[in-house]
């Protein structure tokens, strides 16, 4: 899994991961359904091989694609 495949949007969502917001306050930001958040989520977990929200943030920050 690579940092570059991911999407804008996708480094969008990590952002706000990053912030501490759940899905519900993401989608709503966003102008996207839950689901969608999800699946972003998702996406991301596995492009950043991560257990967690936390450590998708974690990796995130270290490889420069979100700052905090």
């Amino acid at each position: 899994p690579s940092s570059e495949s991911m999407t804008p949007r996708e480094q969008e969502v990590l952002g706000m991961i990053a912030e501490g917001l759940g899905n519900k306050t993401i989608a709503y930001r966003l102008g996207i359904s839950e689901h969608t958040v999800k699946f972003h989520v998702g996406s991301i977990m596995r492009k950043l091989d991560a257990a967690s929200r936390t450590e998708a943030v974690t990796t995130g920050v270290r490889q420069g694609l979100i700052s905090v």
